[in-house]
């Protein structure tokens, strides 16, 4: 098979290295590309007629997507439509993530738990129920904002700074031109991923991801520093809970309301002294999660792609290998703010067998005829360590990333360390 993988990060260079690794894949390629394994290819990510006769004229047999911007788009519905195989949700189907109104109602209207909510359109109505309104609340911009529109509030004036911010200034652009006010809720967050073909649901896998930049939680949030899997308190029996309560409910909802899910189906969790409740729901691979989830995954990827895609997914047995992985990341000197780029990477060739690196800032450069790395972004690499137990792959992460240098390079130090670490997840609600 010839495959196409559509994004450029430390997600995409994850899905990457797994594809490589499968017998049925022959040639893998990338738009607009990363460091290895695949064959990369100029083009534009917005252009989706670009991208779609990109598969066409390569001779494509099967789209991978990684960013949640292009399935938003439908960029789903233009490849089915050219009668290209692809794995994603339709744009209707990604309305779960592209539209937090969207889907708090889904989960009203099918039963799934969640914080209290309130969907505002007009900023006075939104502004008069804050008024009225003491303790800390939450405030969404209602459609895609980089990972930035969920602010969180620990008081009447936070939050209604926050409306201002989402409803007046604008700075999420459309995307807070409707707003959700939800209920702040307290407890250990988790991500949790299903495959679905529309109408079945995988087993489910679970990972924690770390926002904040800074040891202890402390700092300007991210887009991710780190994330391990399994986490401690992810059991059989809250496996099954959320796969009956949260997980089924949402994609049978999905099927009678006309946009049935196929592709990853993404829950970010918090479990509250009521059980697990929704936070947000993704149409697609987390990052930094895929980057731990990726290298447990038994199953041949390839096949889990076509089984969502064809609706078999009841029938094929996914399985996952019975340690743990952790993953740290390195960024750059000064990030979330500014930060420099072009500066030289050394290390990357000095690391252990069970020790993966995911790119997601780097550029590659001739010199002299020997291959370097420059960073190139904010998130640069993702350090993934394989072991038996968490505390090996954990430790196996750190021994391994200690030997990469580039100047004014920041990680957290605490990835996967404890309970409480866990516990801190998505302090953003999403």
């Amino acid at each position: 098979m010839k495959l196409l993988i559509v994004g450029g990060g430390a997600r995409e260079h994850a899905l990457a290295w797994k594809l490589h690794r499968s017998p049925r894949v022959d040639l893998l390629l990338c738009v607009p590309g990363v460091p290895s394994y695949a064959v990369n290819l100029p083009g534009s990510l917005e252009d989706l007629e670009g991208l779609a006769s990109m598969a066409a004229d390569n001779g494509i047999d099967l789209t991978v997507v990684g960013p949640e911007v292009q399935l938003a788009g439908g960029i789903v519905d233009l490849f089915e439509a050219r009668g290209l195989r692809i794995f994603g949700p339709t744009k209707a189907a990604a309305r779960i993530e592209s539209s937090k109104a969207f889907a708090k109602e889904l989960m009203s209207k099918y039963g799934v738990p969640g914080p209290d909510f309130k969907v505002f359109r007009d900023h006075a109505q939104a502004r008069s129920t804050l008024s009225k309104h003491d303790g800390p609340v939450v405030v969404k911009a209602d459609g895609l904002a980089a990972g930035k529109g969920a602010l969180v509030c620990k008081d009447r004036g936070e939050a209604l700074q926050a409306l201002e911010e989402c409803m007046v200034t604008r700075s999420f652009g459309a995307a807070g031109d409707t707003v959700v006010l939800e209920e702040y809720l307290e407890g250990p967050e988790v991500s949790v991923f299903a495959f679905s073909d529309g109408a079945h649901i995988s087993s489910l896998v679970a990972a924690c991801d770390y926002k904040r930049l800074l040891d202890g939680d402390a700092g300007p949030n991210t887009g991710g520093m780190g994330s391990y899997s399994p986490p401690e308190f992810w059991t059989p029996a809250l496996a099954q809970q959320v796969r009956d309560e949260i997980m089924t409910p949402v994609v049978a909802g999905m099927a009678t309301e006309g946009s049935p899910y196929r592709g990853v189906l993404y829950a970010g969790l918090i479990l509250t002294s009521q059980g697990p409740k929704v936070l947000e729901f993704n149409c697609r691979f987390g990052d930094p999660e895929t980057q731990v989830i990726l290298p447990l995954l038994k199953t041949d990827l390839v096949d889990v792609f076509e089984a969502c895609i064809d609706g078999w997914v009841d029938r094929l047995p996914i399985e996952w290998e019975d340690g743990a992985c952790a993953g740290v990341v390195m960024t750059s000197g000064g990030y979330p703010g500014e930060y420099t780029i072009g500066l030289p990477i050394s290390g990357l060739q000095d690391l252990d067998h069970d020790v993966q690196i995911f790119h997601g800032g780097t550029k590659v450069v001739d010199d002299a005829g020997r291959t370097r790395f420059l960073t190139d972004g904010g998130r640069v690499l993702t350090v993934a360590g394989l072991g038996p137990t968490l505390a090996e792959a954990r430790n196996r992460a750190y021994e391994n990333l200690k030997r990469i240098v580039f100047e004014g390079a920041q990680f957290r130090t605490d990835i996967a360390f404890t309970r409480s670490a866990a516990t801190a997840g998505r302090i953003s609600h999403g």
